[in-house]
């Protein structure tokens, strides 16, 4: 509903209380944290609210790898559109750049330029693009080409679970990126309080056993991964709820939004849409292969 009314022209202004600021400044923690090499429970079997694309709980084994500490920020992002990021079909795929002529793609959804700053227009008020927050309303291929600009990737599926969910200490998957209690309004946010999203450093209590923030709320993060069934699905409650969506056609997003229901979220919740969507609240992080310092 709240996708819903974002899209509505002249609509009433919508208001919350303000979501609460940055506890942590993201420049005095490092910019990326390291994954390293090895398996991991990948979904789940015994979750009682999870849906059956997100069955059977598996192993994955995954090399080593670097993923951003912080979603990509608003500021970060506008220095990709500035550098003229739109305009450059290296940073894109074939079929995004393809889609971002033909759809006249030139920034974000509801992203215009005054002057020398971006401002947006969020549930019917116009208001200066604030620098400090995850970006949002951004296709799949425009995650892409940002992470492939900034010299960086999309991460995979299991590599954003393992981040969110594996537990060095005792070599087991959370719920949750910090444990297994349910989410709080001091750990994440989400259920739509505020509105939007939340400051970078503004959930220090969500983050997970590695130290990578805001993984649960705020922004769906785009992932580079088609939606497909783990290795033992079982379609439940129909076939039509998952099966028929899986394959290349759909991209993943994990994490939530500031909209979802925290009832619906958790740690192995699957969302998945076409590539070319941006009315939904999605952003991205960005991850990168470890280097040789890293191993």
């Amino acid at each position: 509903m709240l996708a819903t009314h974002q899209l509505r022209t002249g609509a009433a202004v919508l208001d919350a209380p303000p979501p609460p600021p940055s506890t942590v400044d993201p420049a005095a923690v490092p910019a990326t944290v390291l994954v390293p090499a090895g398996p991991f429970e990948m979904g789940t079997s015994i979750e009682p609210w999870a849906l059956d694309n997100e069955r059977p709980a598996h192993r994955v084994d995954l090399p080593a790898f670097r993923i951003d500490t912080f979603p990509v920020s608003n500021v970060d992002y506008a220095a990709f559109v500035d550098a003229g990021g739109y305009d450059d079909p290296r940073w894109w795929t074939a079929e995004g750049w393809d889609h971002r002529q033909r759809a006249g793609l030139t920034a974000p959804a509801n992203w215009t330029r005054a002057g020398d700053r971006w401002w947006r227009r969020r549930f019917g008020q116009d208001e200066p693009v604030p620098d400090g927050e995850p970006v949002q309303h951004v296709t799949w291929y425009e995650a892409d080409a940002y992470a492939r600009w900034s010299g960086a990737r999309l991460p995979t599926e299991a590599e954003w679970e393992k981040a969110a969910r594996w537990d060095p200490a005792t070599g087991r998957s959370r719920r949750y990126p910090w444990g297994d209690q349910d989410p709080t309004p001091e750990r994440a946010n989400l259920g739509g309080a505020h509105l939007g999203p939340a400051p970078l450093g503004a959930y220090p209590a969500g983050a997970s056993s590695l130290g990578v923030h805001q993984l649960i709320g705020d922004v769906w993060e785009w992932v580079d991964s088609g939606f497909r069934p783990y290795p033992g699905f079982a379609a439940f409650p129909y076939r039509e709820y998952s099966e028929v969506f899986f394959g290349p056609r759909f991209k993943v997003l994990r994490g939530g939004s500031f909209g979802t229901d925290p009832a619906a979220c958790r740690g192995t919740f699957r969302n998945w849409d076409y590539p070319v969507r941006r009315q939904i609240f999605s952003g991205l992080r960005c991850a990168r292969d470890a280097g040789p310092a890293d191993v």
